[in-house]
């Protein structure tokens, strides 16, 4: 082993916690794009006359952008065992509450 090595060495990830973590964080990440599509829409009225309406242009931009951002997000997968291992425990609890919101704003 060399004294300029600073990779840590790869860790086996049990092929459960892989999946798991892959499906809560691809829900978690999906939930948040059509949350996030919902919230952005225009308020009175549709998409073809946002421009109309600064405030819904602007709202409807970033709401495309960040959906955008998102998606981008959900094609990077976590690089060690860690990263799966939190998306787990963390989406346990956020995914529920990410769909109890989808389905308030619906």
């Amino acid at each position: 082993m060399s004294l300029h090595q600073t990779e840590l060495p790869a860790a086996n990830i049990p092929t459960w916690q892989r999946i798991a973590g892959l499906t809560l964080r691809s829900v978690f990440i999906l939930t948040l794009v059509a949350l996030t599509l919902i919230v952005s829409l225009p308020q009175n009225e549709t998409i073809a006359t946002a421009y109309d309406t600064p405030n819904d242009l602007i709202r409807l931009t970033l709401g495309i952008g960040v959906s955008i951002w998102l998606a981008v997000q959900l094609f990077q997968l976590p690089h060690d065992a860690a990263g799966y291992r939190t998306w787990l425990y963390l989406g346990l609890f956020a995914v529920p509450f990410a769909l109890i919101c989808l389905f308030a704003l619906w």
